[in-house]
């Protein structure tokens, strides 16, 4: 908890475009084209650009020598490509995640069974996680959850199959991660994945998708939720240097729509976007670095 007799008021004022291109200048931006590089903030704002600073400062608003406004945007324009990648695959997860947890937990209990909290582990809060679900289903204009409202008793509890189609990404991963392992296990098992890891990279992919979604930056981010790595040793140093950066997400995310059928050559055709994406990676020495890749990379088992 933060110390209140440490905070100070927040003083800054409005700025111009014109008086932040000055204070970009004053740190040691080099800015070749005022007038690109007006419009250009006028479109992202300078909040969002600083961010993208960040990997061209030796220190906090002290630009490496001889970076340009020109690197900066580059890096953004690069992130956006990065993003809408990542987006594309987290659609295909997202809607194949949905579609099995419902398949395979139904299988095995009842189209109620996410009622029953003997389902669940002991220490997951059932009744907040159902009643969040119900929330849901009664903001739902579906047609179908409409129909289902005027047609049968028990609403706002819906057959596990319909709820997962209105509940939000998040809400399905922690019903995931909620339930016991002998209902996990044949749903991890169906994307190659132990129990446990799997519950790991869903959360990790709720994450990065919530970032997309806001079109927040991702090619030189740490993240703040990191995935559990398998214990095999092709997800362990050197080979996946650590859990914290872009090369992990990219790697967890084309083993899982790798492992799915009816899908067609996404994966492939997705794989060799990712690999020429990267080529145009900033300019920078420790670029690879920043985005969690090691040597050779594209050489990963799991890549290749």
């Amino acid at each position: 908890m933060s110390n209140s007799h440490s905070r100070t008021n927040y003083d800054k004022q409005w700025c111009s475009i014109d008086d932040q291109l000055a204070l970009l200048a004053q740190r040691g931006l080099v800015i070749n084209d005022k007038e690109r590089a007006k419009h250009f903030l006028s479109h992202i704002g300078y909040y969002r650009f600083s961010g993208y600073c960040l990997a061209f400062e030796t220190s906090r608003h002290a630009f490496v020598d001889g970076t340009t406004f020109k690197a900066i945007k580059d890096a953004y324009l690069f992130d956006v490509k990065i993003r809408d990648a990542i987006t594309d695959a987290l659609e295909v997860i997202e809607v194949d995640v949905r579609s099995n947890v419902a398949y395979i937990f139904t299988s095995n209990t009842s189209p109620f069974g996410h009622l029953e909290k003997e389902n669940f582990k002991p220490n997951f809060d059932h009744a907040a996680w159902l009643e969040s679900l119900r929330e849901e289903a009664k903001r739902s204009k579906e047609k179908f959850v409409i129909h289902y409202e005027g047609k049968y008793n028990g609403f706002p509890d819906l057959p596990f199959w319909m709820a997962t189609e209105i509940a939000s990404f998040g809400s399905v991963s922690k019903m995931y991660g909620g339930l016991k392992g002998n209902y996990q296990k044949p749903i991890a098992s169906r994307y190659n994945f132990q129990p446990q890891d799997f519950e790991s990279a869903i959360h990790h992919l709720c994450y990065i998708r919530n970032i997309c979604a806001h079109h927040g930056r991702l090619w030189d981010r740490e993240w703040t939720i990191q995935p559990r790595l398998p214990k095999a040793k092709n997800w362990q140093p050197p080979l996946v240097p650590d859990s914290s950066r872009l090369f992990v997400t990219l790697l967890m995310t084309y083993r899982i729509i790798k492992h799915r059928k009816g899908i067609g050559n996404f994966a492939n055709e997705w794989r060799k976007r990712i690999t020429e994406l990267i080529k145009e990676a900033p300019d920078l020495e420790n670029s690879m670095n920043l985005m969690g890749l090691p040597e050779d990379w594209f050489k990963h088992p799991y890549w290749v």
